[in-house]
C-alpha cells in the first residue's frame, strides 16, 4: 500500500482530537472521519484503510491533513510557495507548482475561473484578470491567480498560500495537494469546454 506509513500513523490517533484539530467529523461508533477536500467529502474508513474514490494524491493528501493539521486560524495572509518557510528551496525542479496547467485553461479566459468556481466552494477574489479563493482541506486555503495572455506576453497563473499553510502540512504534502487542486480546476474547465 503506497501510504501505509500515513496509515499507520492515522490509526493511533484519537478521534474527536483529531478531528478538532483537521475540522472535520470522526464518527465513533463506524471508526471513521469524513472531511471535505475540494468542496467534496471523503469518508476515510479506518478498520478497512482506504478512503473510497480517492486516488493516491487525495488520499495522500487526506491522511497527511489529519496527522499534521493544527487548530489554529487562517492568517489571512498571502504568500507564494516561495516566500513559505523553506519554500524557496523546496518548490524548485520537479517540486515546481504545475502552474502552466492553469496557464493553458484559462490563459485566454481567465473568466472561466469563475464559471467553475462554485463546485470547489471558491470565492471571487481582486488578483489578477480573474482570481479566486478555494480551499482545498479544511485548513489549506488556496488562492489561483490568472492573468490573460496577449500577443506581447503569454498568459501567466499563480498559487497563492495562506501564511499558515507550512504549520498545517509538510511542504511535500502542500505541493501535492495544490497540484491536485490545479490538475482538477483545469480538468473541470477542458471538460465544460467540450462538453
Amino acid at each position: 500500500m503506497a501510504n501505509d506509513g500515513l496509515w499507520q500513523q492515522v490509526l493511533k490517533l484519537n478521534g474527536q482530537e483529531t478531528a478538532q484539530r483537521a475540522k472535520c467529523r470522526y464518527l465513533s461508533d463506524s471508526q471513521s472521519y469524513i472531511i471535505t477536500l475540494l468542496n467534496r467529502e471523503y469518508t476515510v474508513e479506518l478498520s478497512e484503510k482506504k478512503i473510497p474514490n480517492a486516488g493516491f494524491a487525495e488520499e495522500l493528501s487526506i491522511l497527511t491533513c489529519l496527522i499534521n493539521s493544527k487548530d489554529l486560524p487562517v492568517a489571512n495572509k498571502l504568500k507564494t510557495a516561495h516566500q513559505l518557510p523553506e519554500g524557496q528551496f523546496f518548490f524548485r525542479g520537479h517540486h515546481k507548482l504545475a502552474t502552466e496547467k492553469l496557464e493553458e485553461a484559462f490563459g485566454q479566459f481567465p473568466e472561466r475561473l469563475y464559471d467553475i468556481m462554485d463546485k470547489f466552494g471558491g470565492i471571487r477574489r481582486e488578483f489578477g484578470d480573474a482570481s479566486i479563493e478555494l480551499y482545498v482541506l479544511p485548513r489549506v486555503p488556496l488562492t489561483i491567480v490568472i492573468w490573460r495572455g496577449d500577443e506581447e506576453f503569454g498568459a501567466r497563473a499563480s498559487v497563492l498560500f495562506d501564511e499558515t499553510a507550512a504549520e498545517q502540512m509538510p511542504l511535500d504534502a502542500l505541493w501535492v495537494s495544490a497540484n491536485l487542486a490545479i490538475k482538477t480546476l483545469a480538468k473541470e474547465v477542458t471538460s465544460e469546454k467540450h462538453g
